[in-house]
């Protein structure tokens, strides 16, 4: 590996073990033996060298969360217990996200990053987990997506604590079952 590479791994590494806020440039480079300088070489700044990290950080989750779905061949709700067991994995990614949104006002590359990664997974959750109709793929997608972060918050809340796949999924038919002699719309 070359000193871009190892800047990377180091960056990780330190977002897994401090978070965004508290990892220096000083770490960075330390953690990958090299100098302060190489970093502004290799990325042009901390920052930028912290959020590509994370965004590979994110992509690697989303391709392991993927190949873990795809080789499911249970229920959506078993389904979604491989999702919360993938926050168990990857406690320190959740953790370091939920730290940076409270960011993403304030930075927009942040911002950016976070939309192109949610917007990837809308359509992926969908396919994965399944149950969306055709042509109905991106919002159920956009609803798969907000379960998966509200249970990723539940479970850095307290992992003890967060509902199975069964309860999600009773929870949703019992949704539908009362909202269905509401109005609906196309």
């Amino acid at each position: 590996m070359g000193n871009r590479e190892d800047l990377l791994h180091a960056a990780k590494r330190c977002l897994y073990e401090k978070g965004y806020a508290l990892t220096t440039a000083r770490d960075i480079a330390n953690g990958a033996g090299v100098s302060l300088a190489a970093i502004g070489y290799h990325y042009g700044s901390k920052e930028a060298l912290l959020q590509q990290a994370l965004q590979q950080a994110i992509e690697e989750w989303g391709e392991g969360l993927g190949r873990t779905l795809g080789s499911l061949a249970g229920t959506p709700a078993e389904r979604w217990d491989a999702v919360v067991a993938s926050f168990r994995a990857d406690s320190a990614l959740w953790t370091v996200q939920f730290e940076l949104l409270a960011q993403l006002e304030r930075t927009p590359e942040l911002r950016r990053l976070f939309g192109d990664a949610n917007r990837q997974a809308r359509i992926a959750l969908a396919q994965l987990i399944g149950g969306a109709p055709a042509g109905r793929e991106e919002q159920v997608g956009a609803l798969y997506q907000a379960m998966l972060a509200g249970l990723a918050a539940q479970w850095l809340m307290d992992p003890t604590d967060v509902p199975s796949g069964t309860d999600v999924m009773a929870a949703m038919h019992a949704v539908v079952s009362t909202t269905s002699t509401m109005s609906t719309v196309d």
